[in-house]
């Protein structure tokens, strides 16, 4: 049996389970065998039946004498075995298992390992695990590992099939080069498969633990390489050359004065662009520290160099806001800004800067003499739609590439997300006296609330997480844009213009209502988070969170990013839907950390990167086993994959691992 092999082949595995396995995502042996235990009952301490105690897991080894199904007054359905060893007996309760009668043999030895507890007021076990005695154990008497599970699907039964497959003639071949486990102290494949399932010890389970980890890592990485080589080989791009004069004269006309992080953001992307090899950078920075206008300048001097400039951004409303941007301080330079969404089809076909949402993805359009592409908020597209983009160019060079993002990036997801592309960051607001005070509110406290933004009359947004009611029981209590609109509008606002956004609305309704609320003709601006992204309105300045606990740290930081952008103090009022200690207490972080990367690492650090990246359809891998917070770990993986990936030639069992799992891994030097 080999690990590609489908997990059909083995034994007892027929359609129905074949079936069941694909909703744990295992498909072949080797996804079996990847399946790993998240913890391990330790069942290694055995007893005599007389010395055991109440609520104790451990482990005795007896002989049946006796077996009775039984029906309760309340018609349960309860089995009761009566183990004996030479120092007493103890009741084996089992729920809903007349089976065993048949299956257990009075007079055979056994072994029996579980949690004792009380019963009839007598210590007993209560469904413990059984195994006749003599036999290899996978399920008693040692550290038994526990899976995650589907129904249909118990720990046993993953057990007893992997411990088959491990008993089997399978091919266990290690790929990792001798060189790579010798210099991180890494155990071979085939004692860390064994190990990690069934260890001897803890240690050993570590042991075998931190092996796949590494692995999981360095695989991942060397995915990341082969990025960085593939784009290095797209030697032919537009060499930029750097036009200061102009530059200067532009960036002295605006009506502000950009940041030191600004300055050297944009000096560091014109440098790359006045290279041969195509720029691969991402502009990191937070809500409201001015990406937009570094990029803009960069078109601008992509402009002056002849050559064409495409802007990508993830919502027709951000794309609506950048094109009007962009209109305003360029065309009066003679540059051509032209804009193309779902429902703005028609755009000038000699461009200078394009600007558009996913609808350029689609496009049948050939665009020539592109030296520049930009992705606004690079995590909401995947690598393969940024690739996507690139194609829509002409072959006659590379464009230089620029992702940007608000989201705060920790530094381990920075070293395996964005690995091929180099990094700049901006670290300071234009609007140095920005501050934005932010509170979490009880319920009890929501009237109080209301009437002090009436009494502050500012322009506020007022978030929720739904656009209607759901009539799903966990989401009873959970706020929905539709009905609060209505709520608010007959109970505390009656005397003021409401206004409603959301996903589903025609980008023209969108673009009537944002329009009304920056004009002040709305005051209060009910939404759903499609406002997370990118939506300017300087005048807003109060910001109403509903069923805060179900963002992660990094969304609401990005939410209150919205307020806060002109010349007055903004404030962020965040509801809670239910009260929950633990995730008030994260929340409460909101209220005294300002730096959105610290509240990414404690978004990472409680529940995962899920929280600051959204979930898969971002573009980013959930790992199984790999702790993204062991730095040292992945500073280790990251180094080692830089190292061999360019002579994977010399290692051709981890060249063919790569090759058969991810595509095409060999090196294009």
């Amino acid at each position: 049996m080999k690990l590609s092999s489908p997990v059909s082949e083995i034994p007892k595995v027929g359609p129905k389970y074949k079936k069941l396995l694909e909703n744990l995502e295992i498909k072949t042996v080797r996804d079996l065998l990847y399946h790993f235990p998240f913890r391990y009952e330790d069942f290694s301490n055995v007893k005599h039946i007389s010395s055991l105690l109440e609520n104790e897991t451990t482990t005795v080894i007896g002989i049946v004498e006796s077996i009775n199904n039984i029906f309760t007054r309340r018609r349960k359905r309860l089995t009761k075995v009566k183990l004996s060893d030479f120092s007493g007996e103890i009741d084996l309760i089992f729920f809903n298992q007349h089976y065993l009668k048949n299956s257990l043999k009075i007079g055979k030895e056994y072994v029996v390992s579980g949690k004792t507890s009380i019963f009839d007021e007598k210590i007993c076990f209560i469904s413990p695990e059984i195994e006749v005695s003599g036999e290899t154990p996978i399920n008693t008497g040692r550290l038994v590992p526990v899976y995650s599970e589907t129904y249909g699907v118990t720990s046993r039964w993953l057990r007893a099939r992997i411990n088959d497959v491990l008993l089997g003639e399978i091919e266990l071949t290690e790929f990792l080069p001798d060189i790579t486990r010798k210099k991180h102290n890494l155990n071979n494949f085939e004692w860390c498969t064994k190990q990690i399932h069934f260890p001897d010890t803890l240690i050993n389970a570590k042991k075998a633990k931190e092996r796949f980890q590494f692995e999981e890592l360095m695989l991942e990485l060397l995915k990341v390489e082969k990025r960085r080589f593939e784009w290095a080989a797209k030697t032919k791009s537009y060499k930029m050359s750097i036009k200061a004069d102009q530059i200067d004269r532009f960036v002295s006309s605006l009506p502000y004065k950009l940041t030191e992080s600004q300055q050297k953001a944009v000096l560091e992307i014109l440098e790359d662009m006045s290279s041969e090899h195509p720029m691969n950078r991402l502009l990191e920075g937070d809500v409201g520290t001015g990406k937009t206008i570094v990029a803009l300048i960069s078109a601008y001097n992509t402009f002056l160099n002849g050559k064409k400039s495409i802007y990508m951004a993830p919502t027709e409303i951000l794309a609506n806001q950048h094109y009007e941007t962009f209109s305003i301080l360029l065309k009066p330079l003679g540059v051509n800004v032209s804009l193309i969404t779902g429902s703005k089809k028609p755009y000038e076909r000699d461009f200078d800067i394009l600007i558009g949402t996913h609808a350029l993805l689609f496009s049948k359009e050939k665009y020539r003499e592109v030296g520049f592409v930009v992705v606004d908020e690079q995590h909401r597209f995947g690598v393969e739609q940024r690739g996507r983009l690139l194609n829509l160019t002409e072959v006659d060079a590379t464009p230089h590439f620029l992702a940007l993002t608000a989201t705060p990036i920790p530094r381990t997801l920075a070293l395996t997300l964005y690995g091929d592309l180099s990094i700049s960051v901006l670290t300071t607001h234009p609007n140095e006296r920005r501050k934005v005070t932010t509170k979490v509110i009880p319920e009890s406290a929501r009237d109080k609330a209301y009437k002090w933004i009436r009494q502050k009359n500012m322009s506020t947004f007022i978030v929720c997480p739904l656009i209607e009611q759901s009539e799903n029981i966990s989401l009873e209590n959970v706020k929905a844009a539709q009905a609060e609109f209505e709520s608010l509008k007959k109970k505390y606002f009656a005397d003021l213009e409401i206004g409603l956004l959301h996903g589903r609305m025609k980008p023209k309704e969108k673009e009537m209502v944002i329009e009304s609320f920056r004009k002040g003709e709305i005051k209060i601006l009910v939404s759903t988070p499609v406002i997370e992204v990118g939506i300017d309105v300087p005048e807003a300045n109060i910001m109403v969170i509903e069923s805060a606990e179900r963002y992660g740290l990094a969304s609401l930081h990005q939410l209150r990013g919205r307020v806060g952008r002109g010349d007055k103090e903004g404030y962020c009022l965040a509801f809670m839907s239910s009260y929950n200690r633990d995730a008030y207490m994260r929340l409460k972080n909101l209220e005294t950390i300002s730096n959105g990367k610290e509240l990414a690492e404690i978004d990472m650090r409680t529940r995962g990167q899920g929280d600051i990246f959204g979930t898969e359809q971002h573009g980013f891998k959930r790992f199984k086993i790999a702790d993204l917070y062991n730095v040292k770990m992945l500073e280790e993986a990251k180094q080692e994959a830089q190292e061999i990936y360019p002579f994977l030639d010399y290692y051709p069992e981890l060249k063919e691992k790569l090759t058969r799992e991810h595509g095409d891994y060999i090196p294009k030097n």
